[in-house]
């Protein structure tokens, strides 16, 4: 089955980030415990391979040290908000109303 055909992905992530191939499961399971619960929660999937890439590069940085793991979650943070901001405008103006998550001032389920 070709990547598309599977993709069950209704947000703007394709448009807004690069999704790198590889095993998703592999990558998953090279992620140390903090990141791979981080990627877990995320409000979208996560994409593994992206974040093990991320995670090599912020283990060149600082070491494979609590440092680098807590720079990474905040960068995958900041990625989500990003998604979710995007994706909220984009139902704005679609819709022409907030979405409800954001009128109804809740957080993201996890």
């Amino acid at each position: 089955m070709r990547r598309a055909e599977a993709d069950n992905e209704r947000t703007l992530r394709n448009e807004m980030w690069r999704r790198y191939a590889g095993d998703d499961w592999a990558a998953f399971d090279t992620l140390p415990g903090t990141i791979r619960k981080r990627v877990a929660v995320h409000a979208y999937d996560a994409w593994s391979v992206n974040v093990m890439m991320l995670w090599q590069h912020y283990k060149r940085l600082y070491g494979r040290t609590a440092r680098a793991e807590r720079a990474l979650i905040r960068y995958l943070d900041y990625c989500e908000r990003l998604e979710r901001e995007a994706f909220a405008s984009r139902y704005s103006e679609v819709y022409g109303i907030a979405l409800p998550h954001d009128a109804a001032r809740v957080t993201v389920l996890r």
